[in-house]
């Protein structure tokens, strides 16, 4: 009986044992996916605080709840399922549909240049003075962009933990989904609500302290401006990236060989080669959204064009 009993005890501890490593393993691989994914969640980070730009102050963070609240149902019930559907049965079927979402990308960011040179965003009223009715279109666009920036960010996590099998898999994506939202949409509010704790400091005692808080007053609009500016680079340049890999990766390997070319040529430079080999592919995954959105959206514009000229009376 004690045997029987030392028997199943040593069987337990084995198991714990065993369970202890895959957690270890999970663990470690959770960090290799959200860091591969690093790059991709810097410009989520950058594009989302545009959509709360005008917003009054007490609308912000319900508004970013509602697009954290959106992003995570975009990974966890949208993106995570299909990715890993499709990744265990048809996974050739990954990149086209990434290229489709990077093209909506490259739109949306060659729209936003557009409207910035003609001047037309320079007219547009602040969400808050147009009602409920636009603070749900900027969610419901934020949610819409998020869409493909997660699903970029999940396939890279995916990718980066392929090798493991169905559960641990899951697992690590499942996290790495919580964990990123948390961490991206904790500094949007973070980002949004400074100018209200620099108007916290500004009414202490200390005069130090009152020149910080009037410092970070003042400085928020033009941060949340260069924000903005860098989210709209940064939409070009991520949906420019996932079309310039994607083409190499469905047999077009062109376009790709000569950025990578460029990449070689300064690579071997001391010191900054990596740098500028970086700063070379960025540059030209940007061009590439820009190229390709300005292509889109000349096409949008000349089917309403036509849909405005047919709908009007003979």
């Amino acid at each position: 009986m004690s045997a029987g009993l030392f028997g199943l005890l040593d069987d337990v501890a084995a198991i714990a044992r065993l369970a202890a490593a895959s957690v270890d393993d999970i663990g470690a691989a959770t960090g290799r996916a959200t860091a591969k994914a690093a790059g991709v969640v810097i410009d989520d980070t950058a594009v989302t605080p545009q959509y709360v730009h005008g917003i009054a102050a007490a609308r912000e963070l319900p508004m970013i709840k509602r697009i954290a609240i959106g992003s995570l149902r975009n990974k966890l019930l949208f993106i995570l399922p299909a990715a890993l559907l499709l990744s265990q049965f048809m996974p050739w079927l990954l990149t086209p549909i990434l290229m489709c979402g990077a093209t909506y990308l490259c739109y949306e960011g060659a729209e936003k240049v557009w409207a910035r040179i003609t001047g037309h965003d320079a007219h547009e009223k602040p969400a808050v003075e147009q009602g409920p009715d636009a603070e749900k279109f900027m969610v419901t666009g934020a949610i819409r962009t998020d869409f493909i920036l997660s699903a970029e960010i999940m396939v890279i996590a995916l990718n980066e933990v392929a090798d493991e099998s169905f559960w641990p898999r899951l697992i690590i994506l499942v996290i790495v989904a919580i964990a990123i939202t948390a961490a991206v949409y904790g500094v949007v509010a973070g980002i949004v609500k400074m100018d209200d704790i620099g108007l916290n400091l500004a009414q202490r005692s200390s005069a130090f302290v009152r020149r910080i808080g009037r410092g970070l007053v003042a400085a928020m609009p033009k941060l949340l401006s260069a924000l903005s500016a860098v989210g709209t680079v940064a939409m070009l340049w991520v949906g420019g990236h996932i079309l310039l890999v994607g083409s190499d990766e469905l047999g077009w390997h062109a376009l790709h060989g000569i950025v990578h070319h460029w990449e070689e040529a300064v690579h071997h430079i001391s010191g900054v080669g990596a740098v500028l080999a970086w700063l070379i592919n960025t540059a030209a995954s940007a061009v590439i959204g820009l190229v390709v959105g300005a292509v889109v959206l000349a096409i949008v514009h000349l089917v309403q064009r036509v849909k405005g000229r047919s709908r009007q009376p003979s």
